[in-house]
């Protein structure tokens, strides 16, 4: 495709588009799944590189119970975008910070037992209660308090001036893996028991993220943390079972890569293209110039041998990926031009490269891929069923459209 118009200020010839409508739509069929329980979906990583600030407004609007970000520096900015929704924090926050947490509407995990003194401490610690959420080591050997501490755990929330325990929590460490899911769900629930007896209330468990509700055996809970499947990509090596596979499949991915060549050079045969000369032309071949490279976040791993999309067409990557620019070989498409768009991650006459794509030629996950696009490329969203790039609007430095 060429020629589409771009938002006057775009000011360069490589961009990220953001289709928020999908993004909507994914999290409503995610909440089809959930047999009742209230979503928060996650949003760590500048929304896992879609840009938290418009990603956070949508799901917002689409429906969202609350957010998940990693740090407070995320939460901060989802509170500054107008997110008013709660906000859960996945990792400990710093110590002596509880006023601020109490006045961003944040609710921090605790994940050791010293953790309750950190939160309790500090001039601002005093004051209306702070939700806290209990994280149970259940078997991803990463964070979280024993759940033979877990009663305890609870009893030093209660004894704690300005906290109250509002939910008790954990993370599957693989969804594909039936017995170590059990062993999971079986010492979360001891937790839970002996949270239950200590303080006599029983509080809100969450469980799951994306691979809970796409393959089941994972029980909903009051709370799902969905992440991948919301940005509309399955997790790596998820198998999903017949019952779900017509909403795995419904899912849109929400992000697209796309740039405009800044050169088109015909070469002759036995041309060295890019550092090293590691490619060399066999033919006479027309190589484009396109203005994306590894500190964009396209990994100098993804090539050679990684395909572009240009005019419906795959067309290969050849020579060393830089920093700031890859070369693609026009040669079997001779009618493309320095304005067609050229697709490096998503879809284009009826062909796709996906992020599982890209993840599978630099031996990473769809994860990885997602949430290391530069921030130099520009956000372009795509909100309210607009047609075309009528309906997008630059996302830095002003923000996006607080569309959902």
């Amino acid at each position: 495709m060429a020629g589409r118009p771009l938002p006057a200020d775009l000011g360069q010839r490589a961009w990220l588009e953001v289709d928020l409508d999908a993004l909507a739509h994914n999290l409503r069929l995610l909440r089809s799944l959930a047999d009742g329980a209230r979503l928060a979906p996650v949003v760590k990583a500048d929304g896992y590189g879609h840009g938290i600030e418009a990603v956070s407004r949508t799901l917002e609007r689409a429906g969202a119970a609350a957010l998940c970000v990693a740090t407070l520096d995320e939460a901060i900015l989802v509170r500054a975008a107008g997110v008013r929704i709660p906000i859960l924090l996945l990792y400990p926050a710093p110590a002596g910070s509880a006023g601020e947490l109490r006045r961003l509407g944040v609710e921090p995990p605790v994940s050791t037992l010293g953790g309750i003194a950190d939160l309790a401490a500090g001039p601002d610690a005093a004051g209306p209660g702070l939700r806290i959420h209990l994280e149970i080591e259940t078997g991803l050997t990463r964070m979280g308090v024993l759940p033979e501490e877990a009663g305890e755990a609870a009893r030093r929330i209660a004894a704690s001036a300005g906290l109250g325990l509002a939910g008790v929590w954990s993370h599957i460490a693989d969804p594909g893996d039936p017995e170590r899911v059990a062993a999971q769900v079986a010492a979360l629930e001891r937790a839970v028991a002996a949270v239950e007896a200590a303080t006599g209330s029983r509080p809100e468990r969450h469980l799951a993220a994306s691979g809970g509700l796409l393959a089941g055996g994972i029980p909903r809970l009051e709370l799902v943390r969905p992440g991948i499947a919301v940005y509309g990509v399955l997790p790596d090596g998820l198998v999903v079972p017949p019952e779900r596979t017509a909403a795995a499949a419904a899912l849109r991915p929400v992000l697209s890569l796309r740039a405009r060549p800044i050169r088109i050079l015909d070469v002759p045969a036995g041309t060295a293209v890019s550092y090293g000369g590691r490619w060399v032309a066999p033919v006479p071949s027309r190589i484009a110039t396109i203005p994306v490279g590894y500190g964009d976040g396209y990994a100098r791993t993804t090539g050679p041998g990684a395909e572009v999309l240009v005019r419906g067409q795959r067309a290969p990557v050849v020579g060393t990926i830089a920093m700031d620019a890859l070369m693609v070989d026009l040669t079997a498409i001779p009618e493309a031009g320095m304005e067609d768009e050229v697709v490096l991650l998503g879809e284009q006459g009826g062909d796709r490269i996906g992020a599982h794509d890209l993840a599978a030629r630099r031996g990473t996950i769809a994860w990885e891929v997602l949430s290391t696009f530069g921030r130099r490329l520009p956000r372009l969203y795509r909100a309210q069923g607009g047609d075309g790039l009528r309906a997008l609007a630059h996302a830095r430095p002003e923000g996006a459209p607080d569309a959902g």
